[in-house]
């Protein structure tokens, strides 16, 4: 009977001992968690996101913590202890990886949050954003790798050891026969490296890949994705951007020219024109205030080529700066020199029967 009642008396310290330190730890997270929200809240630039990236693993690390706490007062045999103990190490290890990835995200948003990809001048904010997508990328790979490894290290048994010891040996062969039958994914990673270092391309350029124009949406480990104009997205890849030619329009700058063709007879005035053409850019918010020039650059037996040339700050504004002139000027064209559009001429030749006799040959010319 009075083993009964000891026994039934550690259980229930043992679920008191637990609940207790659930109810401490479930605090402390709710308590840190929530100034950490409010200051977000309280400062927009802030953007951690350590709720998001480290709320849910901290958690399970608060769990796990209390349920190791009271294993020890439970009264259950010491090999089930053991052997619960080791589950739980193994959860504890795996929930810390998982808290290594998610601070990870947490540094690279710290890191970003000075580089806005909505800037005007974006270079340098694309350049940081891309290079910190490949290096999260190989972190987490990393992470990962010592995670499994810790998981083993875990496992008291001198077997395990040498099996992990075993297989790390044996990692170099399996990267040769990996490397040999997955050749497009191995080139595809050292493509990825190299494009973070020398950056052909970098998140929100804007390319010509494959005759679309669009931009630089995600840079995976494998591939690439270009948001193209239309909403529709191109995959390509990462090899794609190394061995092929492709067009990049924000290499160095995203400011870029446009031009805007007009076909029209020899006889407007091409000063009235290049006029016309200042009126109507210099107001345009598009516009960026540097160039702007208008200037007969072919002429063919029916018309008379001329170029207007803008300059703005993007490829977006170029595109409906060069819609604005096309539009403006067609208007004004019509409505002040209707006659100066492309003409056909045609000549009539006089009416056969007015035409007056020939004249005959004499006899002894024809001799």
């Amino acid at each position: 009977m009075i083993s009964v009642l000891h026994t039934h008396h550690a259980w229930f310290f043992a679920i008191f001992l637990f609940c207790a330190a659930l109810v401490l730890a479930n605090v402390v997270h709710y308590v840190l968690f929530r100034i950490l929200k409010r200051k977000e809240t309280q400062m927009p630039g802030m953007g951690w996101g350590l709720q998001k990236y480290l709320g849910h693993p901290a958690r399970a690390i608060f769990f796990l913590t209390c349920l190791l706490l009271a294993l020890p007062f439970v009264p259950i045999p010491l090999n089930i202890q053991q052997n619960i103990r080791q589950g739980l190490a193994l959860a504890m290890v795996a929930v810390l990886g998982w808290f290594v990835v998610g601070f990870i995200y947490v540094l690279q948003a710290i890191m970003l949050r000075k580089y806005d990809l909505k800037a005007a001048d974006n270079i340098r904010a694309r350049r940081i954003h891309t290079q910190f997508q490949v290096f999260r990328r190989m972190l987490i790979s990393f992470v990962v790798v010592i995670d499994i490894g810790a998981l083993l290290w875990t496992f008291n048994d001198p077997r395990i050891w040498h099996f992990g010891s075993g297989l790390l040996a044996s990692a170099g062969i399996a990267t040769l026969v990996i490397a040999t039958a997955a050749k497009s994914t191995a080139s595809n990673f050292l493509a990825g490296l190299q494009i973070a270092l020398t950056e052909p391309i970098r998140i929100d350029d804007v390319v010509i890949v494959e005759g679309e124009w669009g931009r630089i949406e995600e840079i995976t480990s494998a591939y690439v994705v270009v948001r193209i104009w239309d909403l529709r997205r191109l995959i390509v890849p990462l090899t794609y951007f190394i061995e092929n030619p492709f067009q990049n329009w924000t290499r160095e700058s995203a400011d870029i020219l446009g031009t805007a063709f007009l076909y029209v007879d020899y006889s407007i005035p091409v000063e009235d024109l290049r006029k016309q053409l200042d009126l109507i850019v210099h107001p345009a918010p598009q516009w960026d205030g540097k160039v702007c020039v208008l200037q007969v650059t072919n002429l063919t037996d029916r018309s008379m080529e001329i170029r207007c040339l803008v300059s703005t700050r993007n490829s977006g504004d170029g595109f409906d700066l060069r819609c604005l002139v096309r539009e403006k000027m067609i208007a004004w064209i019509k409505q002040n020199h209707p006659e100066t559009f492309p003409l056909t001429r045609f000549t009539t030749l006089p009416d056969s029967s007015q035409l007056p006799e020939p004249t005959p040959i004499p006899q002894s010319l024809m001799h």
